[in-house]
C-alpha cells in the first residue's frame, strides 16, 4: 500500500461543530502523527494542523468529511514522497 505524509491546515471559525471535529479525527486516529492547535482569541478562531501518514485516497476522505463541517475551512498539502507499507 502506498502511502504519503501530509499536512492539514484546519481554520474552525464555529464552535458548534468542534464535537463533530473531535470524532471525526478521533475515526482516523491510527494515521494521525501529531497534532497542534491553537486557539486565536483576537479572532474569535482555532488554527489546527495535524500530520498524518496514509495513502492519499484516506487523506483526501478525512480532509473531505473536515472540510464539510459548517464553519471549518481546511487545506491539505501533500509531500512528495511515497513509500510502500
Amino acid at each position: 500500500m502506498e502511502t504519503r505524509v501530509a499536512i492539514i491546515g484546519i481554520i474552525v471559525e464555529s464552535r458548534d461543530c468542534v464535537e463533530q471535529l473531535n470524532k471525526i479525527l478521533h475515526e482516523y486516529g491510527s494515521i494521525i502523527i501529531g497534532r497542534m492547535g491553537i486557539p486565536y482569541r483576537a479572532k474569535d478562531i482555532n488554527i489546527i494542523s495535524i500530520a498524518v501518514d496514509a495513502p492519499q485516497d484516506v487523506i483526501s476522505s478525512l480532509s473531505g468529511k473536515i472540510g464539510n463541517l459548517p464553519g471549518v475551512s481546511v487545506k491539505t498539502a501533500f509531500s512528495n514522497i511515497i513509500t510502500n507499507e
